[in-house]
């Protein structure tokens, strides 16, 4: 567990063997780097966020659904593709051949998580970079400027790189990315993104409020239901996922956004705080609310 505030760090402290300078998988929390390079990419002008993915994944252009998707909703995983988990198989040998062929419901009705969405975003970077290798330019644009490196990339047989999942970090290094949050894109002097296109990945959308591009959200209404387990929300089927009225603890600032990773993986970024909060460990019983309210002195 890291805390900073301020720039300093504030409490940090290592369990069960581990140190400061060992690497912890993030799983999901992966997906969050390549949000960072997808802002990038607009701010180089490869792609709006808005345009349809079939003018670069031209294979959709014939099909009356695929067709109207565009990368915003990619990134926020409102494409109506379906999750497909199953891609995570090490038998499946080109996984972006088999995400470019899932099948699709109407675009903007559903929140689907899952691996597919950015699998098939990497494959449109791919295209847009005129066949330049994807983690080649999340590393120019994004990595190298946290001073990350050394980074394995999980692969398909076939060499397609899995943005969904795969980075190791120490939570140190994972912290980096909390401070180019409070910094609005600004890693100690270097400007990774814009801090208005920055925004963009903090903004939820109508079929989840509480995930942006690749981010989840703590969004507080009137309208709340309650506090969800990320994570035992999203095992369910999708269908029966309701996300409108929930948000991740009450008592958290309403500002705060998160990297998630399975197994309680935590980077969460505090902005009205200037604070970040690291919690790397193994799937225990966990509550991010409880978790935050005992950190925060609210409990």
């Amino acid at each position: 567990m890291l805390v900073m505030q301020n720039s300093r760090t504030i409490f940090e402290h290592y369990a069960n063997g581990g140190s400061a300078r060992d690497r912890w998988p993030i799983f999901s929390g992966t997906k969050s780097f390549w949000g960072i390079a997808a802002l990038a990419a607009v701010n180089d002008r490869l792609f709006k966020l808005d345009d349809p993915v079939s003018d670069t994944i031209t294979e959709w252009k014939s099909d009356p659904r695929k067709s109207q998707i565009t990368i915003r909703q990619l990134l926020n995983q409102t494409d109506g593709i379906e999750g497909a988990s199953r891609l995570q198989r090490a038998s499946i040998r080109d996984r972006i051949a088999v995400a470019i062929r899932l099948t699709s419901f109407a675009a903007g009705s559903a929140f689907i998580y899952g691996p597919s969405h950015l699998q098939i975003f990497s494959e449109l970077l791919r295209r847009k970079l005129n066949g330049r290798a994807t983690t080649r330019y999340i590393e120019a644009r994004v990595l190298n400027r946290l001073g990350l490196r050394r980074l394995n990339y999980k692969q398909d047989a076939k060499g397609n790189p899995l943005p969904a999942t795969g980075f190791e970090l120490t939570a140190r290094e994972w912290a980096r990315l909390g401070e180019l949050v409070l910094g609005r894109g600004n890693y100690h002097g270097r400007q990774i993104v814009p801090a208005n296109l920055l925004r963009e990945a903090f903004t939820g959308s109508q079929a989840n409020p509480s995930y942006g591009l690749t981010f989840w959200l703590n969004q507080q209404s009137r309208k709340l239901s309650g506090e969800a387990d990320m994570e035992r929300m999203l095992d369910l089927p999708w269908q029966n996922a309701q996300w409108t009225n929930v948000c991740i603890c009450k008592d958290a600032p309403a500002d705060m956004v998160v990297a998630l990773g399975s197994g309680y993986q935590r980077l969460f970024v505090i902005p009205l705080l200037k604070a970040i909060i690291v919690r790397q460990g193994s799937n225990a019983r966990f509550s991010d609310a409880h978790f935050l309210r005992l950190l925060l002195g609210r409990d």
